[in-house]
């Protein structure tokens, strides 16, 4: 009997029945031979085999088996790894989706692919426990989607509980009390130039009682307490005009030039120079209450008057020529100007009178000034109108019909591009007709008031300017002791976009003292022309004016056997009330008088000093519950040729200054 090696331990190069390329049986066939026909599907032999063949046929069987098994691993193993191929481009064509979403597509993708290998190499393909998790933070949208939904429930729990909402107050402009002051008399020469501080310095300040009932420690300016008064005694040995001022405060009266624009007037030592000389100081006043006044000789450069600690509060000043014949002839006075970046002037123009303007810098600082007219036809000069330079302490007198020589009537303006002046002007009709000084207007505004406008009979002329660049129907009405009335064929007046326009209201008036009270739907300035009567005319002018709520002062005024001085108050609409106190320039000042006013009604107070003669000053104070007042003062004097006649508008008292209202913003810094 033949018997067969172990196919295991064949050599590679012998074969076997039915062998395959490796010697070995072919997987899935029997093994042929002998040995084949004596075995079943379990590997036993058939009986009668020989023993050696049974064996065989085991290990035959075996071997079959084995192959078997790993051919199922083999296909297996292929089938997981097409499903782990499967799985991972899934995975990664949702991750470079989400990648390409956020314009980082390279860099997630390597760190999807990485992370999804982890996660399947942990658990053979299932999703990782964390994975969620992971997810979300690799996932910028996601975790900026979570801050988003915590803000905003943050944001419900602080507008559920919030606290009741409260009114915040109206925001309203303030106001603070003055350190120093300084007025320019433009051109004093053959002038009186009149200077006062109110007596306890607070004239203004008190004037606050007519909104917020306060008031202030004088008898002019405080409570009305009569022993107030005293203090005007010229003597200053009690009272407020007394020496323990001196320390408090004082004012310096010196000529404009180079040389002097430092604010105290005083020379290198600190101390002040004598009173002789041109640029010296002319006058240090000391004394609230006490008027002081010179006489100017001719010619005379503008005076600068600055007042700093008790003097300054309410330091006010003026100048009044007085001329008997040639083209000047009658009464000029002038509020000497306060420095500022702005200022209105409107009345007649180049054309129908000489019209001269006088600007002053008595700053250290240069300034730089536009000058814009307006007139009837339009602007005469263009929007960076014609510029100038004035240094410090020069000061300069223009010819308006150098500037704009065809107007019959015009408005001024002066602006300033750096630095500041005091502007003035001053209007001459002619010989004959009179000469006097362009009040300043107050600012465009929608609604404008001018008030002062003299009785009796004589030319009043109203007129009125429209800066803007669109046209508007101007409202007109009167407002005399009898209350308001339009004037027949004078309600209104058309004016032209940069434009001025007049309008003749003798008539409508019919010589009442009067004020005018004007409406319009764009910002508007306007003045009032009146002329005196006799063969041989005077002029005045009076000028749009705010409320005097803080208190007014007039530095000059004269009482004599021909020339009085008297107060036109207006009250447009709740009636009002004032304490009127006059600070003679020499002798005590009498007891102050209260005066009311009716609502819609104008009223004129002819004012006195003891004796019954003499120059003064006044001080008007509304008193708390006052409604708003406007007023103008009036001074004539009877001449045997005409009435000689000047005006000037009530003005606010340089008490305090106006601050505007402060509130928390973050426009300040943000876009």
């Amino acid at each position: 009997m033949r018997s067969t090696p172990p196919w295991p331990d064949a050599p590679s190069g012998a074969t076997g029945p039915a062998s395959g390329p490796s010697g070995r049986p072919a997987d899935g066939e029997p093994a042929s031979g002998p040995a084949a026909d004596g075995e079943t599907a379990a590997g036993r032999t058939v009986a009668g085999e020989p023993a050696t063949g049974r064996a065989g046929s085991r290990r035959a069987g075996s071997r079959r088996a084995d192959a078997k098994a790993a051919r199922q691993a083999r296909e297996k193993a292929a089938r997981r790894d097409q499903a782990e191929t499967a799985r991972r481009d899934r995975a990664e064509t949702r991750r470079d989706r989400a990648e390409a979403a956020r314009g980082d597509r390279a860099d997630g993708t390597r760190r999807g692919r990485a992370a999804g290998r982890v996660a399947e190499g942990a658990d053979g393909g299932a999703k990782a426990p964390g994975g969620v998790g992971r997810g979300l933070v690799e996932n910028r949208f996601g975790f900026l989607a979570l801050v988003l939904v915590a803000l905003a429930a943050l944001f419900g729990v602080a507008f559920v509980t919030r606290p009741a909402a409260v009114a915040a107050p109206a925001a309203v402009p303030g106001r603070v009390a003055v350190e120093s002051v300084t007025a320019v008399c433009p051109d004093p020469g053959g002038a009186r130039v009149s200077a006062l501080t109110p007596p306890g310095g607070t004239a203004g300040t008190g004037g606050t009682g007519a909104s917020g009932g306060t008031g202030g420690s004088g008898g002019t300016a405080g409570s009305g307490d009569a022993a107030g008064t005293e203090g005007a005694d010229t003597s200053g040995t009690d009272g407020t005009g007394g020496a323990g001022d001196t320390a408090r405060g004082r004012a310096t009266v010196v000529e404009v030039s180079k040389d002097t624009v430092d604010p105290e007037g005083l020379d290198a030592s600190g101390k002040a120079p004598d009173n002789s000389g041109k640029g010296r100081v002319q006058a240090v006043l000391d004394r609230p209450g006490t008027l002081w006044q010179r006489d100017v000789p001719a010619k005379a450069a503008p005076l600068r008057i600055s007042g700093t600690g008790a003097m300054a509060a309410g330091l006010e000043a003026a100048q009044t020529s007085r001329v008997t014949d040639g083209a000047a002839r009658g009464l000029a006075s002038v509020r000497c100007a306060e420095p500022g970046a702005s200022a209105w002037f409107v009345g007649p123009g180049s054309a129908s009178a000489d019209v001269v303007l006088y600007l002053t810098n008595a700053d250290a600082a240069q300034a730089v000034i536009t000058i814009l007219v307006y007139a009837g036809e339009g602007p005469v000069v263009g929007d960076s109108g014609n510029g100038l330079v004035l240094k410090p302490g020069e000061h300069r007198a223009i010819r308006m019909r150098d500037l704009a020589p065809s107007p019959l009537v015009m408005a001024v303006e002066v602006r300033t591009i750096s630095g500041r002046v005091a502007a003035s002007a001053r209007a001459g009709l002619g010989a004959g007709k009179g000469v006097d000084w362009l009040p300043a207007a107050a600012a465009p505004a929608t609604s404008v008031v001018v008030p002062g406008i003299p009785g009796g009979g004589g030319l009043r002329e109203l007129y009125v300017t429209a800066p803007g660049e669109r046209d508007t129907v101007v409202r007109v009405k009167a407002l005399t002791a009898d209350g308001f009335y339009a004037m027949k064929n004078r309600e209104t007046l058309d004016v032209p976009a940069g434009s001025t326009a007049s309008l003749d209201l003798s008539t409508g008036i019919g010589g009442q003292p009067a004020a005018i009270v004007l409406s319009a739907d764009v910002p508007i300035v306007a003045g009032v022309m009146a002329t005196g009567t006799g063969s041989k005319q005077d002029v005045a002018f009076t000028a749009g004016a705010p409320p005097i709520d803080i208190g007014s002062v007039v530095a000059d005024n004269r009482a004599g056997k021909k020339v009085s001085s008297r107060l036109i108050l207006s009250a447009p609409a709740a009636a009002g009330k004032v304490r009127v106190q006059t600070l003679p320039a020499k002798g005590a000042a009498p007891a102050p008088v209260e005066v009311d006013i009716p609502a819609s009604r104008t009223k004129e107070i002819k004012l006195a000093v003891p004796g019954g003669r003499g120059d003064y000053s006044v001080v008007v104070l509304p008193l708390p519950g006052s409604g708003p007042l406007y007023g103008g003062r009036v001074l004539d004097e009877q001449a045997p040729d005409g009435l000689y006649l000047t005006t000037q508008p009530l003005a606010l008292a340089r008490t305090s200054a106006a601050v505007p209202p402060i509130t928390e913003s973050t426009t300040v810094i943000l876009p």
